[in-house]
């Protein structure tokens, strides 16, 4: 009789009940990744069910047959009840057996999801510590505070013979549009870039780069590769792995410390060497607007060309010598200059004129005569500039219409000679004094000035730093200069710097650069000393994460935000040129000293909820450097 198996399937038959739930409700692959184990499971437990059914049917069959008969069965193995329940034992050791295996395989295959999770993090880190800028939002940036992007202020270089030669012939990897300040070289490689868009929806990777030198951010080679880097490593993800070699063992500060432009140019290299790419074109608006680090740039640029045969590149620039001389060097190089393609300039300008005064006459109501007599004074002195006719335009937007003619003629053709006419309204205006204010503060801060900050660090008349629409009809009288873009205030060309500091200091800046470089330091120091203090966000949590911080929707620091970042910059250029007179505030007791040994705590942690602080560290070692000379230090760091 076969009672010890009975015993074995009794005890073993709760087991046997809810194997079905431990086994396959507890085993649910949602992705269906499993689904074909999971089916075999199942058919191994129904066969296991299977041969449990047999050998109790036959038990039970055996309890009603006559003893002798069970005996003689019995005796001679005829029932076969050890095989039997080797088989009921043998199908629970196969559901066994599978169940571990799939339970392994799931695991293996969360443990590498969680790899993938945690790796994706990574990466996300990489990039956010990479990105200084997004080029593409400084290009609608560009175009939007320029008016927008004419498409027949463009279109002549997609027929002129030497684009078309760099496009088409693969032995000519750089085009370098040369020209003037005003010519349009922005516009035209934004257009440029718009026609490769469409040409090249998926089949290559692009990536550019806006260089403007009133803006310290992107105006040095480091900001330029990590601009070009971000761009590519966002378009193909896999790219990241160039950027993880050395971003693993340094961590944010690869791109922050005095080598980050040595590191930066390897992994651009092997970037642009990675064979997984087949077609590239890299473009780099205003080399010339590129302060620091402009040689290296070049050498970089020439060395890629002799190296990286699947890379087209576009560059712009000022026609600089020493621009010339470096990219004389490249032997597959086409020169595309604007001076020499005048008459295609030429036409495109006065398409941008028709548009422009399209746009006027529609504002102004002008009559047909008024109309006219613009747009063939525009026509006739606008010498191939695009900047000269925007400025023009926009001096002309403020123009009442019955002065628009006699205004018209106040201009004369030219940048220099324009900037000069518009220096002189300002000086002559009844506000002339605060336009003067505002254009010397804009043209020696080291970025774009928000009007919240430029309220904070000049002075204004009773209710105007209360109210947008007069701050922005402020900023509209300075002699169009300056534009206004999303509160920010920008010069609307890098030439009107250099105008101010070259050609009319006497009457922007009376006492030099570096009086104003003084007036935003002890403003600066003024205004943090007054707000800073401490839990500036209401955080109430010592050790709370950036990533977790939530900015308020009246942010303490925005007013102060310029102030906390570049007080030191701007005491440095006043501290070199006025020696003498900077050391009260550099001596023990002096305004400095007191500053930091009250503030400095809170400065700090200002920096850090402006997620800004490598920037600080620079700006302390810059500190440092100029205690360095000083004969008597306030303090030592």
């Amino acid at each position: 009789m076969n009672r010890d198996g009975i015993d074995y399937v009794i005890t073993r038959m709760k087991w046997f009940n809810e194997l079905q739930y431990l086994l396959l409700k507890g085993n649910q692959d949602k992705d269906g990744s499993f689904g074909g184990v999971h089916v075999q499971l199942e058919k191994r437990i129904i066969y296991l069910y299977q041969q449990l059914l047999i050998y109790l049917m036959k038990s039970v069959c055996s309890c009603y047959r006559n003893r002798i008969l069970n005996f003689l069965r019995d005796t001679l193995k005829l029932d076969d009840w050890d095989g039997n329940l080797g088989s009921v034992k043998d199908a629970e050791k196969a559901v066994a057996n599978d169940n571990f295996i799939y339970k392994t395989e799931k695991k293996t295959a969360h443990l590498e999801t969680l790899a993938d999770i945690a790796k994706s993090s990574e990466d996300k880190d990489c990039l956010q510590h990479l990105r200084l800028t997004d080029p593409r939002h400084d290009k609608t940036r560009i175009e939007q505070t320029k008016g927008g992007l004419l498409q027949d202020s463009y279109r002549w270089i997609l027929d002129n013979n030497d684009f078309r030669q760099w496009h088409g012939d693969k032995q000519s990897r750089l085009l370098w549009i040369k020209g003037d300040p005003g010519k349009g070289k922005t516009m035209l490689l934004c257009g440029i870039i718009n026609e490769l868009k469409k040409e090249h929806t998926h089949t290559c990777l692009l990536s550019y780069f806006f260089c403007q030198a009133t803006d310290s951010r992107i105006n040095t080679a480091t900001a330029v590769l990590r601009g070009l880097i971000y761009l590519l490593v966002d378009q193909q993800p896999s790219l990241i792995s160039h950027v993880r070699k050395r971003y693993d063992q340094a961590g944010k500060t690869l791109f922050e410390d005095a080598n980050t432009l040595v590191a930066l140019s390897e992994i651009f290299t092997d970037i642009l060497q990675d064979p997984s790419l087949e077609n590239r074109y890299l473009i780099i608006d205003a080399l010339d607007e590129c302060i620091v680090g402009l040689p290296q740039l070049l050498d970089l640029i020439i060395w890629m060309l002799s190296s990286s045969s699947n890379v087209k590149w576009i560059v712009s620039s000022r026609n600089w010598p020493t621009i010339e001389e470096k990219l004389g060097k490249a032997a597959e190089k086409t020169r595309l200059s604007l001076e020499l393609n005048a008459e295609s300039v030429s036409t495109a300008v006065n398409k941008y004129v028709e548009h422009q005064i399209r746009e006027l006459a529609l504002i102004r109501k002008y009559d047909d005569n008024t109309k006219n007599s613009v747009q063939e004074y525009l026509f006739l002195n606008a010498n191939g500039t695009f900047l000269w006719v925007a400025l023009v335009c926009q001096n002309l937007k403020s123009t009442s219409k019955w002065k628009t003619l006699a205004t018209l003629e106040t201009f004369p053709p030219g940048l220099t000679p324009l900037y000069r006419r518009m220096i002189q309204l300002i000086c002559d205006s009844d506000d002339g004094d605060l336009y003067k204010q505002i254009l010397a503060l804009v043209t020696v801060a080291y970025r774009p000035i928000t009007l919240i900050e430029l309220t904070s660090l000049v002075e204004m008349p009773k209710g105007v730093a209360d109210n947008p629409i007069w701050l922005e009809e402020l900023i509209k009288q300075c002699g169009s200069f300056l534009t206004l873009r999303v509160d920010t205030v920008y010069l609307v060309h890098q030439s009107v710097k250099e105008f101010v500091l070259d050609n009319a200091s006497n009457e922007i800046l009376p006492s030099g650069a570096a009086t104003v470089h003084y007036r935003i330091y002890s403003r600066s120091l003024e205004l943090m000393s007054r707000e800073l203090h401490r839990d500036m966000y209401k955080l109430c949590a010592p050790g709370y994460l950036i990533e977790q911080m939530q900015q308020p929707d009246a942010n303490p620091l925005a007013r102060i935000r310029y102030s906390c970042l570049y007080w030191i910059e701007h005491l440095a250029e006043w501290s070199s040129a006025k020696a003498e007179e900077s050391e009260c505030d550099l001596r023990n007791s002096g305004a400095i000293d007191q500053f930091l040994r009250k503030k400095y705590l809170y400065w700090l942690e200002a920096l850090s909820l402006l997620k800004s602080v490598s920037s600080g560290v620079r700006s302390i070692i810059k500190l440092e450097s100029i205690l360095q000379v000083r004969s008597r230090p306030i303090v030592s760091f």
